[in-house]
Order: C-alpha cells, then sequence, then structure tokens
C-alpha cells in the first residue's frame, strides 16, 4: 500500500491481480448484476489509488480494507436502487481463484472458530439476519423485505444480536 500510495503503477496492477476476483465476488453477490459489479470493481481502484495513504496496517490487513470498500460501495449502490430495492440471492457464484478464501483466512488468525462459537450462542432468527447482512453484505432494508418483516424489527434483532456477540467476544 506504500507502494501505491507513492503513484507506483505497478503495485497496485498487483493488488488487482491478487485481490480482483474475490472483491468482484462481493460485489457481484451483493447486487445480483454483473454489470454494476464490475462498475464497483473500478470504483474501488480508483479509491484504492486515491486513498492509500490512509490504510493503517495495525487496522486491517489489506485484503480487509479493499473488501471493505467494495462491500461498502456495492452497498451505497444497492440502496441508490431505492429504500425497497433488493437483490436476489445469487447461489452459484463460480469465480475462479487459487488463492486461500476469506474463511482459510481468519482461521489462520485463529478468530473464525471464536466468532462461530458466539454465533451459535444466538438464536436462529438472530445468527441469520446477522449473517445474511454482514457476510452476504445484504442490506436491512433487503433483509426486512426478504423476511417480511418490519424494518425497524430487523434493525432491533441485528442491534441486540450484535450486542451478544460483542460481550461473548470480549469473554
Amino acid at each position: 500500500m506504500t507502494r501505491i500510495a507513492a503513484g507506483d503503477r505497478a503495485a497496485l496492477r498487483q493488488l488487482y491481480q491478487a485481490t480482483s476476483a474475490k472483491l468482484f465476488g462481493v460485489a457481484l453477490r451483493i447486487l445480483s448484476d454483473r454489470e454494476e459489479a464490475e462498475d464497483v470493481l473500478q470504483e474501488v481502484y480508483v479509491t484504492v489509488w486515491r486513498r492509500a495513504d490512509r490504510y493503517d496496517a495495525a487496522k486491517a490487513g489489506v485484503m480487509t480494507w479493499v473488501a471493505t470498500i467494495a462491500r461498502n460501495r456495492a452497498i451505497d449502490r444497492l440502496r441508490a436502487r431505492g429504500p425497497m430495492a433488493y437483490a436476489e440471492p445469487v447461489e452459484d457464484l463460480q469465480i475462479a481463484d487459487g488463492g486461500p478464501g476469506a474463511e482459510a483466512l481468519l482461521e489462520a488468525a485463529g478468530d473464525a472458530a471464536r466468532l462461530q462459537g458466539c454465533l451459535g450462542e444466538l438464536d436462529g432468527r438472530t445468527q441469520a439476519v446477522i449473517r445474511t447482512a454482514f457476510f452476504e453484505g445484504v442490506t436491512y432494508e433487503a433483509l426486512a423485505h426478504r423476511m417480511s418483516e418490519p424494518l425497524g424489527t430487523v434493525k432491533s434483532w441485528i442491534r441486540r444480536g450484535l450486542a451478544k456477540l460483542k460481550g461473548c467476544l470480549e469473554r
């Protein structure tokens, strides 16, 4: 990231080659539209180019940082469709990528087991809404629509569930 911040195009190319398949998958999963996902991917790398100097390795790994940018850009685009817009889930994503998956990276860091254990302490409904909102990138509005529940109810489930998760993870 230091090289990108210094204007090294080769470094940006290396980052693109290492991360573009995963980031495209993130955007496509959220948007369910290939063209929009491609647009989001372009926006991500423009953002990385412009803001590489803001990357802080002490706060997050490079993949986490760029994946967060991709997720946020895709959700912004989804929200721009309108308050009740939602994307149907894409079940059969097959994007070739020889690198380790996000779950493997989390396991390597030792956090996945703790997170899974804490998620297991939640009731099934709360666990499902948190997984859908945060692991699949579905907006609260889309989630409420899918579940035929009021938006405020879904937000309350997520807020209470996150508070329980935080307490569990702090133990």
